[in-house]
């Protein structure tokens, strides 16, 4: 064989070496490294706390098992971790609860009782199959439910089959997968270092759930350097950095109707500046002042300075005791409100208690959360209402079909088709009988209503559908 020849093989030879090793520290780059949080035979790092449920070991697995009439038990890792890539598999009997708490701690209750407390991702195996969702154990309680999310809805494997579960919470943002599939995307405002802990829930006294176990196995966790997030991907966020907008948000195409500091985009109603008065703006807040109670007579509604057709709004409001004002979309100053309110579809904003309106129309159509005077809203199980004074999440869905949707707190509470037959009838008996072509324009502002009373808004927020 001539030399020649022989060198132009270990050319060959070289260069593909130098691929394989490039791609095995691309992979390795883009694995990072793992650590074990289980060595498979003892709770060696892990400290149990809460309840009396049990813990044991078996075939490489941490066997939680329920115990009746104890609190939620929790099996804590010693060590804290703040910024981390979380992966296990886990499998559960039944339809008894369980959840992976993160960046969790310690607090004394009022019964003067150490309890854990601390962001959670969900394991639901009930038919409302929230599991990867992120609840606030013994704090703020639902902060991501998957109701938004229908396609992580399906993740979870019930009847004692194994789920994949990963967490990256990194900085502000928390991401879950089950079985590699999206569930939860969250920006949360706080980041607290604490530790990991292995939920066995309580389950009281329910004798069917007794003695039912929980599994989880192959526990391992990325820190520092290590970390590996994945891709965005399309998952719905929730922001709760009010006025801000995360990567994934604006590559889902949102963005900001109200910047949080003053009245750009939007102008009075009717008119071509800013109102003057009345409407403000403090520390990221947007803010109606409140007056004798009467309908845009006092400083008017303000519009968006944009029409919109198909969209997706979210935002958030703060109502005063016995406040009334509302979010209109498909709004046209082409009609004559004779001096009140421009003329549009109307997302309710009321204090359904103390405010008179909410026993006015027909069947509570003019409560929180309604199509003003003409569907009333789904009210929300008591559990997941919020009281006047609180921040609430509003959202309102166009669809180009003409289905439109309200949501109040993460639960859809209506919804209808624009320009429908069905449509036309609620329209026919309410007080917008005389507008022809009510709420079937293609296109209108978004308007926020001075209604006389106090009421404030802030991370308003569009993208176009």
């Amino acid at each position: 064989m001539k030399q020649s020849y022989r060198i132009a093989i270990m050319k060959k030879q070289l260069i593909l070496l130098s691929l394989l090793l490039g791609i095995t520290m691309s992979v390795s780059a883009q694995t990072g490294k793992w650590t074990s949080l289980f060595d498979g035979k003892t709770l060696k790092g892990w400290t149990q706390k809460g309840g009396n449920a049990t813990y044991t070991i078996g075939n490489n697995e941490i066997i939680g098992t329920t115990a009746a009439n104890t609190p939620n038990t929790f099996l804590c890792s010693d060590k804290m971790y703040d910024n981390f890539v979380l992966e296990l598999e886990l499998s559960l009997e039944g339809t008894m609860n369980s959840g992976i708490q993160f960046r969790s701690n310690l607090k004394t209750n009022k019964d003067g009782k150490e309890v854990v407390y601390g962001p959670q991702a969900e394991v639901d195996p009930s038919a409302r199959a929230w599991s990867g969702g992120i609840y606030d154990e013994q704090r703020r309680q639902w902060l991501y439910n998957l109701n938004i999310n229908p396609e992580g809805q399906k993740a979870f494997k019930p009847n004692g089959a194994w789920n994949k579960y990963r967490i990256e919470a990194i900085d502000g943002n928390i991401r879950t997968w089950i079985n590699d599939i999206p569930t939860a995307s969250l920006v949360d405002t706080l980041v607290e270092k604490g530790f990991i802990a292995l939920q066995v829930h309580s389950i009281g006294n329910d004798k069917a759930l007794l003695g039912k176990k929980v599994r989880w196995r192959n526990i391992r966790i990325q820190t520092g350097a290590d970390m590996v997030a994945k891709p965005a991907n399309n998952c719905p966020v929730i922001n709760l950095k009010p006025n801000s907008l995360s990567e994934a948000e604006k590559k889902l195409g949102w963005r900001l109707l109200f910047n949080g500091q003053n009245l750009d985009g939007w102008r009075s109603a009717f008119k071509t500046t800013a109102p003057e008065a009345g409407w403000g703006v403090n520390n990221g807040v947007l803010f109606i002042q409140g007056s004798d109670g009467s309908e845009s007579r006092s400083f008017g509604d303000i519009v968006s300075r944009e029409e919109f057709k198909a969209f997706e709004l979210t935002f958030d409001f703060k109502l005063t005791p016995g406040a009334n004002s509302g979010v209109k979309y498909f709004v046209s100053e082409k009609f004559d409100s004779k001096g009140g309110s421009a003329i549009g579809l109307e997302y309710q904003l009321l204090d359904d208690e103390k405010h008179p309106d909410a026993k006015m129309g027909a069947a509570g159509n003019r409560t929180l959360a309604s199509l003003y005077d003409l569907i009333p809203s789904y009210k929300l199980d008591g559990r997941f209402q919020r009281k006047v004074g609180e921040w609430c999440q509003a959202r309102i869905v166009v669809m180009p079909n003409n289905i439109v949707q309200h949501w109040l707190n993460g639960f859809k509470v209506l919804e209808y088709e624009r320009k429908s037959n069905i449509f036309a009838a609620l329209v026919a008996r309410s007080k917008y009988s005389g507008f022809e072509g009510f709420g079937t324009n293609d296109q209108g502002h978004i308007l926020l209503q001075d209604h006389g009373n106090t009421v404030y808004y802030r991370s308003i927020k569009i993208r176009t559908l």
